[in-house]
């Protein structure tokens, strides 16, 4: 009796479920799909002018940097030079003790001295032999010995004159001077040291800042527009922006292309030089690169998050007659969030750009303006 209740209720709980909306059989409609109008946001493909650009990451470097370096040994007096400032070529930085050069150029000038009056001795001795040789009163030998005598004391004397311009110069380089105008970094050597003209490190480096120059690299299928816009040798403008993209720190122009592609990496690499006159690029810098190649001045232009892709190839949704529409289109270079169509849209026509997900060909649509709350 207890088995035939259980087997009632079960029926009927199986019976009431395979008539609940939803569960399946054809009467249910719980799941199935809106087949009303679909709200979109529509824009209007315009005609304009676009520039193709080549996007890339680039790294500010110096066009010229130095390491200051003594040239002479010695003890360092001075460093007379604030860190982080910027100076001029020529400018003073530090000081070398010149005692020991200064008196090595003494030495230098009094023996040039000496032996600059000892061929004059010697000189004044040849005018006498050669007067005596015409009155045939010496030997034509201790002629000859005077003259070598003499020749002797002139090559003397140009040796002392070369030395006295090398102590001259040994002393002039414990003024050391800036050898390029720039910006300088950090001192590693403090007044008190000893420094050795064989130091790497040097005293200070100093980083040329204005002018100066980003590198960055393209893909090498860019190599053949790039070879086009530089044929007319019109420059190139690049412009350099900051992490975000959203702000443009300096515009430059284009000078070098390298003459080889890293077959490792199937880039080209370039250099752009900017002018940097406020400073606001800084070596080792990254930054995003925009290296503008050429302008469409009559291009089709559409925001890039209308175009959809698919097994039919590229297309967007247009809006005719109240009804989606596909059309499938060849798109041309980007610019930002803009794409150029090459074929397949006009100006003028009206392109989906929201509520995508939910259109097929043909599906009535309702635009954001006629759209119900």
């Amino acid at each position: 009796m207890l088995a035939l209740v259980f087997l009632l209720v079960v029926l009927g709980l199986w019976w009431l479920l395979g008539r609940s909306p939803g569960s399946g059989v054809p009467g249910g409609h719980r799941g199935a799909a809106w087949d009303g109008p679909v709200a979109v946001s529509t824009v209007r493909a315009e005609t304009g002018r676009l520039t193709v650009e080549v996007l890339a990451i680039g790294t500010v470097t110096s066009l010229n940097t130095a390491v200051v370096r003594s040239r002479v040994d010695g003890l360092l007096l001075e460093a007379d030079f604030e860190e982080g400032a910027r100076v001029e070529k020529g400018d003073l930085l530090a000081r070398i003790d010149p005692r020991p050069y200064q008196v090595a150029l003494d030495q230098a000038r009094g023996q040039y001295q000496r032996d600059l009056a000892e061929l004059k001795g010697a000189r004044e001795d040849l005018k006498l032999y050669q007067l005596l040789d015409r009155q045939d009163s010496i030997a034509g030998q201790q002629l000859n010995q005077q003259k070598a005598l003499v020749e002797q004391l002139e090559g003397t004397v140009a040796t002392d004159r070369a030395a006295v311009a090398d102590a001259e110069l040994q002393l002039s380089w414990t003024r050391i001077e800036a050898p390029i105008s720039g910006r300088l970094g950090l001192r590693a050597v403090d007044p008190g040291n000893l420094v050795s003209s064989a130091d790497t490190e040097g005293l200070v480096t100093i980083t040329q800042m204005a002018p100066i120059a980003v590198e960055f690299t393209i893909p090498e299928t860019r190599l053949q527009e790039l070879l086009e816009a530089r044929g007319d040798d019109r420059p190139l403008t690049v412009e350099a922006l900051d992490r975000d993209e959203s702000r443009v720190l300096a515009t430059g122009e284009l000078t070098t292309v390298d003459n080889r592609i890293d077959t490792a990496t199937g880039t080209l690499r370039l250099k752009a030089r900017f002018e940097n006159a406020d400073g606001v690029l800084f070596p080792n810098q990254f930054v995003n690169v925009r290296l503008k190649l050429r302008a469409l001045d009559e291009a089709v232009v559409i925001p890039t998050d209308a175009v959809q892709y698919g097994s039919q190839g590229t297309y967007v949704y247009l809006v005719e007659d109240g009804k989606a529409a596909l059309r499938t289109l060849t798109l041309g270079p980007t610019e930002g969030e803009r794409v150029a169509v090459e074929s397949g849209l006009e100006g003028g026509e009206q392109v989906v750009l929201e509520g995508l997900d939910r259109l097929r060909e043909g599906r009535e649509v309702v635009t954001e303006a006629d759209a119900q709350p």
